[in-house]
């Protein structure tokens, strides 16, 4: 075996994923999750073990539109994809080929296995259609890291007010039963913005810090007139239920249940006493993960694990935590 066929190559996922019939993101025993039916299907293709490092886990009915995920494998496991015959003398060309025959593969597996699940069940799905999608495959340089490399993350909670619902949107989009004030809830919005302990909007995970930069936190109403409202929460990081719990004091205000100024009275407060209350999951969705350019992976990766508090033990699982702990 030569050295190129006993290296390790580190491969980068973009997917998108419809949360309903996930128990979110991370694997559970006996339960289905997206890292478990996706390492489950890549294992299966590649015959290879896998450990899936994420972006941002999300919790159980939490949809993503574009996920980030990555995992080493070796290039023998990798190439093998493709009969040596049709495989390209040129290495870039190579891990093309190969790329795109683990997406086609691994997708369809997806679909098949989302077809036995959805009859196990007892639902009536669309043909051909499947709840996790794999949109691209490429070969990364080792200093990728889906989840310390990412510069930001951005999601949007979708809901709307009693009667106004959309029928055919009821999986990603909560309804409220109560009128709202968007403007009143952008007013109290604004002072969360910057860098802040989210103590008040965050289950802290030990030893990790809760000091989080939101970068934009306002509500909009959906174009094309569906009477579905969009919140867009944007930040270099989420803990633990951040995103709903923000949208939840907002909600508060939005129905008069509380002042435009208690939302950054938690804040100050820091405290999980005084706790915002947490939005259902389903309204919520990722939206997209941003990266720097290559050239700044290593220091972007070095860069967020000092701010986080993670100091790297050398294991592979704990490496391969979800970022951005279940933001939703």
């Amino acid at each position: 075996m030569g050295a190129l066929e006993s290296a390790s190559l580190r491969i980068r996922l973009d997917l998108a994923y419809d949360g309903t019939f996930f128990h979110g993101w991370a694997s559970q025993d006996g339960l289905r999750t997206v890292q478990g039916v996706l390492t489950l299907a890549l294992e299966t293709i590649l015959r290879h073990s896998i450990t899936l490092t994420v972006a941002g886990r999300t919790d159980a009915g939490v949809h993503a539109r574009h996920q980030v995920a990555h995992f080493d494998c070796s290039a023998e496991a990798f190439h093998g994809l493709v009969r040596e015959k049709n495989q390209p003398s040129d290495e870039g060309e190579l891990s093309a080929v190969c790329a795109e025959a683990l997406q086609r593969r691994v997708n369809s597996l997806l679909g098949r296995a989302y077809v036995d699940f959805a009859i196990g069940s007892g639902l009536k799905v669309p043909r051909g259609t499947s709840d996790v999608r794999i949109d691209r495959v490429r070969v990364v340089s080792s200093d990728f890291d889906a989840r310390f490399a990412a510069l930001e993350r951005s999601y949007t909670y979708r809901l709307a007010t009693e009667g106004q619902l959309p029928l055919a949107r009821r999986w990603d989009v909560c309804e409220v039963p109560h009128t709202l004030d968007i403007e009143a809830m952008n007013r109290a919005a604004q002072p969360l913005l910057g860098e802040h302990d989210f103590l008040a909007y965050c289950r802290p995970r030990e030893g990790a810090t809760t000091i989080r930069e939101l970068r934009e936190l306002r509500i909009i109403p959906e174009a094309g007139g569906s009477g579905v409202l969009e919140c867009h929460v944007r930040a270099d990081a989420f803990c633990h239920s951040m995103v709903r719990s923000l949208v939840g004091a907002l909600i508060e205000v939005g129905r008069g249940a509380r002042e435009e100024t208690w939302p950054a009275h938690l804040l100050e407060k820091a405290s999980r006493q005084d706790a915002a209350p947490i939005a259902p999951a389903h309204g919520l969705t990722l939206e997209s993960v941003s990266y720097p350019d290559e050239a700044e992976w290593s220091a972007q990766v070095h860069r967020t694990r000092r701010i986080r508090g993670f100091a790297f033990d050398g294991s592979v699982e704990e490496w391969a935590m979800g970022g951005n702990c279940c933001a939703g």
